[in-house]
């Protein structure tokens, strides 16, 4: 089988970002992207995605964390569509539920070349830190956007903020890790192609 991997180079006049990813990793990251706590999340995306992930990135952060994190997800989603390829013998799915102390988070993905995302998702505050919360649901509707797939999250509970969040990518990476494992030897759809 080949390699599943791909990397990217995306300098904009906000951000200069280099990533690169290898789907079939054994969870392994270096991230710098100077906002700490989108390290953390991106730490545990990987690790519990198996997913061997280097990123480095540059942004305009004197104007806030907003374009660094929205580059970012779309460098992650264009690299899983290159790392994908034809997507032969991958399950498709995968779906999570992670406890984080008293949160709760359900994320479902379908790798079905089709971008749609579904976030339910509450907190309790404006921000975690000194990082707006509300970069968390842009990066994940740019991460399936540019990744072409349906990501579904649902938080029934959770009273932390930090909690809920890491819930999330927790269970986004162990999603991701079901849905690109292989299993057989065709594309999975009706159709042929995804």
């Amino acid at each position: 089988m080949a390699a599943r991997t791909a990397k990217i180079h995306r300098k904009t006049k906000e951000t200069d970002i280099n990533l690169s990813l290898n789907l079939d990793g054994l969870g392994k990251y270096q991230i710098d992207t100077g906002v700490g706590f989108l390290d953390h999340m991106l730490s545990h995306l990987a690790k519990h995605g198996k997913i061997d992930l280097t990123l480095k990135a540059k942004g305009d952060l004197d104007v806030d964390a907003h374009h660094t994190v929205e580059d970012i997800a779309i460098c992650l989603g264009e690299c899983l569509v290159k790392a994908l390829g034809d997507k032969k013998g991958i399950a498709r799915y995968g779906h999570s539920s992670v406890p984080m102390e008293e949160a709760m988070a359900n994320v479902s993905v379908d790798l079905s070349g089709r971008s749609s995302c579904v976030y339910n998702v509450e907190y309790r505050t404006d921000k975690i830190g000194d990082f707006d919360v509300e970069c968390l649901e842009e990066m994940l509707r740019s991460f399936s956007n540019n990744g072409k797939f349906n990501l579904h999250i649902n938080v029934p509970y959770g009273t932390n903020s930090h909690h809920i969040a890491e819930a999330i990518f927790k269970a986004l990476g162990q999603s991701l890790a079901e849905a690109v494992k292989i299993v057989g030897k065709d594309v999975p759809s009706t159709k042929g192609i995804l």
